[in-house]
């Protein structure tokens, strides 16, 4: 399923151009934005193929000692156990590298500092008048069109299906994501429906009430009061996820040129739809004073039994580049708490064309 996905999230990010040339052509060739971000999306597959395949190695030679009776069943399970524990660390790692690469990659799309080869011309010769066609055609003429991301707001859990008396403060609790998506008007000639489709990476923060942390205690993640006085406690979980929404947009068309063109994201629109994904990162951050009276920050990583694989229920509104969004993770936060504890989030979305 992991590999299924980080394939779909690298086609989705895949955005083809259409060049019309009749005998010999002339184009000026760069990487694009989306091109780079395939590169990073496979590179983030490659990693978790390599490991889990020097793994499956290892476990077999692991086995292959057991059936020698070079060592006993339990020392064989002990081994295995930490084998797979060095791959996690290993494809966080080496993720979280991935993740910064793309991070970059988006602040320098931000700053202006990539400019996709959409809005290059293109030439073709005509033989044998040599009469030169230019080739460019207006942005909005297409029916996919791509756009970055930028979501935060508010982040809580909702306990046996209540939000209020959260054990987590609303204001000091907060998210936020960025993306790529692609969308793509769906019937030909008319422009309400929008299929939007992409790649996000999630950052759900939550802070306990009444000074307490988080403790993985085996198959529970318990919250406990901290036992000394904390400035701050946050726990952070990091989701790469496929977003995918039914996107309704009002912007309609107009005529240019004796010709229709369509427009995007410049009136009323709303979106409806969900996300897919994999938790890659949980992390508790402390912030307390020691006993000799020094600042300290402890930042501790592990699973704290979170749910690998996250999915969930997602919808906007708004009016051309801004609007209103929440979304509310289906799968539980944590495996196999007694109480299910789901995770929700509200705030402000752009969408950047």
């Amino acid at each position: 399923m992991r590999n299924f996905t980080i394939y779909l999230t690298a086609f989705l990010c895949l955005f083809l151009t259409k060049v019309f040339a009749q005998d010999v052509k002339v184009e000026t060739v760069s990487q694009t934005f989306e091109a780079r971000a395939k590169a990073i999306a496979d590179k983030i597959e490659s990693i978790t193929k390599e490991e889990k395949a020097a793994l499956k190695e290892e476990v077999e030679a692991v086995n292959i000692e057991l059936e020698n009776a070079e060592i006993s069943a339990k020392d064989a399970d002990d081994k295995k156990i930490q084998l797979a524990e060095t791959r996690a660390k290993n494809i966080e790692f080496r993720v979280a590298q991935a993740e910064q690469e793309l991070k970059d990659l988006v602040q320098q799309k931000v700053d202006g500092k990539i400019v996709d080869n959409d809005s290059t011309k293109r030439y073709s010769f005509v033989f044998p008048s040599m009469k030169i066609k230019d080739k460019t055609k207006d942005y909005r003429e297409k029916r996919t069109t791509s756009q970055l991301v930028f979501a935060f707001g508010g982040n809580n859990l909702v306990t046996d299906n209540a939000l209020a008396n959260s054990d987590f403060r609303y204001f000091g609790s907060h998210f936020y994501e960025w993306g790529i998506t692609s969308n793509t008007r769906i019937l030909k000639d008319n422009n309400l429906l929008h299929f939007k489709y992409g790649l996000s990476l999630q950052y759900n923060n939550l802070r306990p009430t009444d000074n307490r942390l988080f403790v993985d205690s085996g198959k529970q993640t318990d919250l406990v009061e901290a036992g000394i006085h904390l400035k701050d406690s946050r726990f952070r979980n990091v989701n790469l996820v496929v977003p995918m929404h039914l996107e309704f947009d009002f912007s309609g068309s107009e005529m240019k040129n004796d010709k229709r063109v369509f427009k995007t994201h410049e009136s009323f629109r709303f979106g409806l739809g969900g996300f897919a994904g994999f938790n890659i990162k949980s992390k508790q951050i402390l912030e307390f004073e020691d006993e000799s009276g020094n600042d300290v920050t402890q930042k501790t990583k592990g699973s704290y039994n979170v749910n690998d694989f996250i999915y969930g229920a997602s919808a906007y509104i708004g009016y051309k580049s801004i609007s209103l969004y929440a979304k509310y993770d289906i799968s539980p936060l944590f495996k196999e708490n007694a109480v299910d504890q789901n995770n929700i989030s509200y705030g402000v979305r752009f969408d950047f064309n």
